[in-house]
């Protein structure tokens, strides 16, 4: 039996204005951050809208855990593809190409970055949410510098991958997207 104090101390938090931020279009509270933590995980309440789903990435640090509270989505992992809906997760492994699409006007749900620290990233550009609603008239992925973005997550182990890359790695997402656009 470990015999050692954790230095780190119990608390109980909840969503509130004084927690959460808008980063580009979406609604993101820090629920546990790294100096909660020690740096074992983050944990996020986020709420977004279809077109604010970031470009085709993976991360090098951190594996990822997407758990729906409200909406749906499908997820597209490598050569596999989820729906996920309401009260149902999906594990993103470090090092796996991945992408998402928001299937509801709108998705609210909890991330688990573990290892911590990802969170940064989305901190630095964001900035103190003014009520707890979607912001009105932001950026999103979609309408934003692309290189900015990929300058600032690369910074965290967050890759953009290629037009080519989505096509061998996320095949499912590229038909997706292909059957969308009506090619």
């Amino acid at each position: 039996m470990n015999t050692t104090s954790s230095q780190l101390k119990a608390y109980k938090r909840a969503t509130s204005i004084e927690t959460s931020r808008w980063y580009m279009a979406s609604l993101m509270t820090d629920l546990a951050d790294k100096k909660d933590t020690n740096g074992a995980f983050c944990l996020v309440e986020a709420t977004l809208a279809p077109g604010n789903e970031p470009p085709p990435h993976e991360h090098s640090r951190e594996d990822e855990l997407f758990y729906v509270l409200e909406g749906e989505f499908d997820v597209f992992v490598g050569k596999e593809a989820f729906k996920v809906e309401k009260g149902e997760c999906v594990f993103l492994p470090r090092l796996k190409p991945h992408a998402f699409a928001i299937r509801s006007p709108r998705i609210r749900l909890l991330t688990l970055f573990s290892p911590a620290g990802l969170e940064d990233a989305f901190r630095n550009a964001s900035s103190p949410a003014q009520n707890l609603e979607l912001p009105t008239g932001a950026l999103t992925y979609a309408k934003s510098d692309p290189k900015h973005i990929l300058q600032r997550f690369s910074e965290y182990g967050v890759r953009f991958l290629t037009q080519d890359e989505v096509a061998n790695e996320l095949p499912l997402y590229s038909k997706a997207l292909a059957a969308n656009s009506g090619e």
